[in-house]
């Protein structure tokens, strides 16, 4: 029978969004823990689980064989009860334009800790607005993860954007052992830029390349390295319905480190200050001396978390969603952070708790 005492988190404090519910969520998961979540999404506009946080917690719910009451379009208040992670196929599907990369976020982490290979179907929107475009989760925040010992395999099979949705992509993910921690407080200098602009639709190839054109005014600034950055149309097959711009731009040091900056187009806005925009986001960085840029930094914060000992990163200010994933970590688990500031950068260190796969059988190899 299972344990009806549960542990309550309330889904408004800090960042009050639908980080809490999916982070809640994985440390549920993770240390077999079950959850009341309440006043979900409180801080928003339109409180309580919206199609895309719905999808989560029943995909999340399926990987464990777990049992989820009270969720529905519009609940503020849910009850998790976790079993066992499962490997084998799982299909989230947002129906609207909901972000995939929120889903991959919040069930990555589970997925690393099964007991065999899963392979995660998700559909719903791959580049949207307030949320990481696909691009950037798999070619910025995939290396950083890989640090730690794991990573994943990506197969998009078709994009989906505002306000129709109806992308797709398939994860493969290999369960690990155990992560490693991480010290990474050199950023070492600029090797390269790399990056790509595109449109999709009716949109001109034209607004794609002024994107590229104002990210290289800004990165030119930043240090005297070539901006590779690739400029392309969308094929139908790839992009059937709607119509999008946007642009998704790297930073690789001498360290190692990899920093990111994107941006979505916007019909009000320039294609060249889209450009800008991205590019500003990799010149905070390199300009505070951070080996992780403001993106990545919240989603470090649970590897950090269940790494098997201390790790360092050097990054930027915190933002509200990091502020909210060390809350969240520090509510569930023993995992216990210090945050060092100085000269515009944060050093977060974070004692992990070194937890261990015991889904998977000891000689099994991982990533």
């Amino acid at each position: 029978m299972a344990d009806t005492h549960l542990f309550e988190i309330d889904g408004s404090v800090l960042e009050g969004g639908g980080q809490i519910l999916r982070m809640a969520l994985c440390f549920s998961v993770l240390t077999k823990t079950p959850v009341r979540i309440r006043n979900i999404r409180q801080g928003r506009k339109k409180p309580g689980l919206a199609a895309q946080h719905l999808a989560g917690v029943e995909l999340m719910r399926d990987i464990c064989q777990g049992r989820l009451y009270k969720a529905c379009l519009g609940s503020t208040e849910i009850e998790f009860y976790p079993g066992h992670i499962e490997h084998g196929r799982f299909v989230g599907h947002i129906q609207t334009a909901g972000s995939i990369t929120l889903l991959l976020q919040a069930t990555l982490p589970v997925a690393i800790f099964s007991s065999g290979p899963v392979t995660l179907d998700l559909r719903g929107g791959t580049n949207t607005d307030l949320a990481p475009q696909v691009d950037f989760l798999t070619e910025i925040f995939r290396p950083n993860m890989e640090r730690f010992g794991a990573s994943f395999d990506f197969d998009l099979i078709r994009r989906g954007y505002f306000p129709k949705g109806g992308g797709q992509c398939v994860i493969e993910v290999r369960p690990v052992q155990s992560l490693r921690p991480v010290t990474m407080v050199d950023v070492g200098s600029v090797t390269r830029f790399f990056g790509w602009s595109y449109v999709a639709g009716v949109l001109p190839l034209k607004i794609a390349h002024e994107m590229s054109s104002g990210a290289k005014s800004i990165l030119n600034q930043i240090a005297n390295s070539r901006a590779d950055i690739e400029v392309y149309k969308e094929s139908m097959d790839m992009a059937p319905e709607g119509n999008c711009s946007g642009i998704i731009i790297g930073c690789e040091t001498s360290t190692g480190a990899i920093l990111g900056g994107s941006a979505l187009g916007e019909a009000r806005k320039k294609g060249f200050q889209s450009g800008e925009e991205a590019a500003h986001e990799i010149q905070s960085a390199i300009s505070v001396g951070a080996c992780i840029d403001r993106h990545v930094q919240d989603m470090m914060i649970i590897l950090m978390a269940l790494a098997d000992g201390t790790s360092r990163i050097r990054t930027e200010p915190l933002t509200m969603h990091t502020k909210t994933a060390i809350y969240v970590t520090e509510l569930m688990t023993k995992a216990k952070f210090n945050i060092i500031e100085g000269n515009g950068s944060a050093i977060i260190e974070c004692v992990g708790i070194g937890l261990r796969n015991i889904n998977l059988p000891k000689n099994t190899t991982s990533y």
